[in-house]
């Protein structure tokens, strides 16, 4: 059964005609050139850079760029078809979706116009690998927390301080920093200078972290020892923007990860449904015992409403109206549904489930993160809770 037949609910509005034909695009691309490479990928801890170039030449980098900077002229439909497609073939640890739909999106929305036709187009093509690096040893989801600071001396920033669980961390060579240039001010010091890794002096990448899960995707920490930076790499049009620029944007952040979750349920689902229709135990097959039967039809239940949920989240982002409270509750709700969704599953593939031969153990281990990772699911309550 392929993953997204494993809900009955209707194809949403935003999946044009056009995104339909990218997500088979992307499912075809990923089937062939990542998933028939994963297990490397998961010995060796990174995806290499031939990767990302492939998926550059094939349109999956920055498909909501506009044209004139390289990209596909899509919307955020596109990239939620992309990211769901990685999640459907099972090679979460690609880190696409930060490159195109979290990195990028800063420069264009904030950048100066040099600034986009530099590092767009390149982070198109896979040339350019980006990350960001908000979290430091001391500062997680506390982002007011951060304590590397950028100081400027002539036409330069210099630049100190350590970053940790960088996602894309080896391989990325344009990295958007979360830095203080102004540490008297708090949240309204805190600005966002790009880092070009092959062009600057006192950067220095750490080991490559040893994970849980999404073992292929290279997570790093990150050394800034009085690194220069011109300071034309200033994100927005003077200092102190930063807080601002990841506010408006972490919205967007909290969706893909919904996305992501919603279409990793959907293909556990499937597996686990096919595999209980052909499993046998005391003369017959898995499917056919009523606790089965009971797990998967509540399992279905919940995974129709995240699915329903997080295809009227990607509407209102696209109709710019997806406001940080529900974005939260997205990132919450289906993050929280996966981690027990990978747990029933795993328990109805038995002592199979365990082995890594299956992928529902994989599965299991790579859902972990994702109530950690773009604000803990526990910061997500904070901010509902502020509405109430």
């Amino acid at each position: 059964m392929h993953a997204r037949e494993a809900l009955n609910v209707s194809k949403p509005a935003w999946e044009t005609e056009d995104v339909g034909m990218l997500r088979d695009m992307a499912e075809r691309f990923l089937e062939t050139e990542i998933a028939a490479n994963y297990e490397t990928y998961e010995k060796d801890e990174i995806v290499p850079r031939s990767a990302w170039k492939e998926a550059g030449k094939n349109g999956l980098l920055c498909a909501a760029m506009p044209e004139e900077y390289g990209g596909a002229g899509g919307t955020y439909a596109h990239e939620a078809a992309i990211i769901e497609a990685i999640s459907h073939i099972g090679v979460d640890g690609f880190g696409i979706a930060l490159h195109s739909a979290i990195v990028a999106p800063y420069i264009l929305h904030y950048g100066s116009e040099e600034q986009k036709q530099r590092w767009l187009p390149k982070l198109a093509t896979g040339e350019l690998i980006g990350a960001i690096a908000m979290t430091e040893p001391g500062a997680g989801s506390d982002l007011q927390g951060v304590k590397t600071s950028a100081v400027k001396d002539g036409n330069h920033y210099k630049i100190n301080g350590s970053k940790t669980f960088i996602t894309n961390g080896q391989n990325a060579n344009l990295i958007l920093l979360v830095t203080k240039t102004d540490p008297s001010q708090g949240a309204k010091g805190t600005s966002l200078i790009v880092v070009e890794t092959d062009e600057v002096e006192g950067f220095e990448r750490g080991r490559n972290l040893d994970k849980i899960g999404l073992k292929a995707n290279d997570t790093s920490e990150l050394f800034f020892n009085d690194c220069r930076v011109p300071t034309s790499n200033l994100i927005g049009t003077k200092e102190g923007q930063g807080f601002y620029q990841l506010m408006s944007e972490l919205p967007q952040e909290r969706l893909i990860i919904a996305n992501q979750a919603v279409a990793a349920i959907e293909r556990a689902l499937a597996l686990t449904i096919d595999y209980v229709k052909e499993r046998k135990a005391f003369g017959k097959t898995i499917i056919d015992f009523q606790n089965t039967q009971f797990k998967l039809a509540e399992l279905k239940s919940e995974a129709t409403m995240a699915r329903v949920f997080v295809n009227h989240c990607v509407t209102q982002h696209l109709e710019g109206r997806l406001d940080t409270a529900t974005a939260s509750m997205a990132k919450y709700l289906t993050t929280d549904l996966q981690g027990k969704v990978m747990d029933e599953c795993l328990q109805l593939f038995g002592g199979y489930g365990y082995m890594n031969d299956y992928p529902i153990a994989r599965m299991f281990r790579d859902a972990r993160v994702q109530r950690i990772y773009g604000g803990t699911n526990e910061i997500m309550k904070l901010l509902i809770a502020r509405t109430l």
